[in-house]
């Protein structure tokens, strides 16, 4: 896109332009592109009449419908920032993030408005409300009486690279939640490494399981079929309504968290059903199995590539790797002792394993920098990777550094890995979720890689009880059961891990482990485990 022209709506009338019979979304309702379009600019030009325009932050929470693209559409048209929010995070935690905001304006369903009544201090600098649907007690605006009739095109505003564009929050699942700020140039730099490593392009049909990544697909021309499920609680999801979606569209690629993909092949495979029209499968979130990829394969047609990309809401994507290099690679898949492999580095971006530290670094020195297979804190840096929080100094401080000499800023990933020989990045976990022992300090993701090797253990999680010393901690191992197993003869069980970590110099010393059932996770992929909630369930077991 030309640099005076780096707002992502212009994909979109790009597209209605080139296309305009072609559907943009398939399912649960088909619009081309030209409707799209102008159901665009109809809501543009009403959205402008009441003063949201460029730079107006807007807090959008609609379902993950038509009308979620094209008011996201829009917002962006007109220059306003749209303020996308997770309320699978729960409501603490989504009052707490809006509170930092300063948002303008706030455009929800009759549910979100209740929400703005009963915590008004979310939405203290708001002056603009928007319904979507019946307008109860809310006041402000209904969003279909602010539909234009004009069928004129509304002239999108134009952005200059470091213009804010959009505000992303983070998971929330290793802290409190943070709004990411999203320049136009780096939205448009994700879109173009979309296009140029994973092939992105307009002959696709994208199943959208998470709308904010079809956004892209949208701005590169594909038709997108909304998967039939709730993206805000996607462990409710009913493979079958799923896999109908794929066969009956012919999806030829979709993302999902590893969950997703597990659910879907342990269905497909128990029926013996197959999924031939994928090309590409994308999953990221958490760490993606052997044994997922290998089942996932099987429902697949040969041509499939699944992808395994690194990455954060604040640099996204970092590497990636497919499940062909890593299922022919017997160290990248033989139990993650040596971390979970996670793949090369994209071009447009440089990664950096620099000493581990807690506090802010404030300008990048070559000396905190490790040499190769070192283990240590990851940092990244290039054209999508945001600089900075929203409101957020002490955060800032914590995950950027400045590189002053190059006018650059490096981001904190907040995770611990080594860079190989062959410029491979390797996953060894979350920087928050080490042990430091008295013996030395333990990761969580080659420490558990020796329990998960028990028939018994589904999946297992590293957490640290502080007791007296304030920085060391004792390790404790919570152990998840595989599916059916009802938990009996845990002392057997017990004996038996004991003897496993015997084998690692490691984990020999390990001497707890508690099993609390099924383990708490993220609610935007289903997959990150809370190891800080199991950490203070813990802590009340041990003492």
């Amino acid at each position: 896109m030309e640099k005076n022209r780096l707002n992502i709506a212009h994909y979109l009338a790009l597209n209605a332009e080139r296309t305009p019979d072609k559907p943009a979304l398939l399912y649960p309702v088909r619009i081309t592109f030209g409707e799209m379009q102008e159901e665009v600019d109809r809501y543009a030009f009403g959205l402008k009449s009441i003063g949201i325009s460029k730079g107006k932050k807007t807090i959008l929470m609609v379902s993950a419908g038509p009308e979620f693209f094209i008011l996201t559409f829009a917002l962006l048209r007109v220059g306003a920032v749209p303020v996308m929010i997770d309320p699978g995070m729960g409501i603490k935690a989504m009052v707490n993030a809006l509170s930092g905001i300063d948002a303008d304006a706030f455009i929800g369903i009759p549910k979100a408005h209740i929400l703005r009544r009963l915590y008004p201090v979310a939405f203290k600098t708001v002056r603009i409300w928007i319904t979507h649907g019946r307008r109860w007690f809310s006041g402000g605006y209904r969003l279909a009486l602010l539909r234009s009739e004009t069928k004129q095109g509304f002239p999108a505003c134009l952005s200059n690279p470091d213009d804010l564009a959009a505000i992303f929050f983070t998971s929330g699942s290793t802290g409190p939640p943070k709004g990411v700020c999203y320049r136009a140039g780096m939205l448009d730099a994700q879109i173009q490494i979309l296009s140029s490593h994973f092939k992105y392009g307009p002959e696709e049909i994208d199943l959208c399981t998470f709308p904010l990544l079809s956004l892209f697909s949208i701005c590169r021309g594909m038709s997108v079929v909304i998967a039939d499920m709730d993206p805000v609680h996607p462990a409710t999801l009913d493979p079958k309504k799923i896999i109908s979606n794929i066969r009956e569209y012919e999806c030829t690629q979709m993302f999902g968290s590893p969950m997703v993909l597990d659910r879907l092949a342990r269905y497909a495979n128990s029926r013996n059903v197959l999924l031939p029209s994928l090309k590409r499968v994308i999953s990221a979130g958490a760490p993606v199995s052997r044994n997922i990829l290998e089942s996932f394969l099987k429902i697949s047609s040969g041509e499939v590539e699944i992808h395994t990309p690194y990455g954060a809401t604040e640099a996204l994507p970092v590497t990636d790797i497919t499940a062909s290099e890593l299922l022919d690679n017997p160290i990248a898949v033989s139990g993650y002792d040596r971390g979970i492999c996670v793949g090369y580095t994209l071009k447009g971006i440089e990664i950096r394993i620099i000493e581990i530290e807690d506090t802010p670094i404030s300008n990048w020195d070559d000396k905190i920098e490790l040499p190769v297979n070192s283990v240590g804190e990851i940092v990244v840096r290039g054209a999508w990777v945001t600089r900075e929080y929203i409101n957020q100094p002490r955060a800032n401080s914590l995950a950027k550094i400045e590189s002053h000499q190059e006018g650059q800023t490096w981001h904190r990933m907040g995770d611990i890995g080594r860079l190989d020989s062959e410029g491979r990045l390797w996953y060894y976990g979350r920087k928050s979720h080490r042990v430091i022992t008295d013996k030395g300090i333990l990761f969580s993701i080659p420490t558990e890689a020796i329990f998960n090797r028990h028939p018994r253990v589904a999946r297992s999680a590293l957490v640290g009880i502080h007791e007296h010393n304030e920085e060391l901690m004792t390790p404790a191992i919570c152990i998840e059961f595989e599916t059916g197993d009802r938990g009996f003869n845990k002392k057997k069980l017990i004996g038996e891990l004991l003897q496993m970590g015997k084998a690692s110099e490691a984990t020999r010393d390990i001497s707890h482990f508690l099993f609390p059932g099924r383990f708490p996770v993220d609610a935007r992929h289903n997959a990150k485990i809370f190891r800080e909630k199991l950490a203070r369930w813990a802590s009340k077991k041990i003492q």
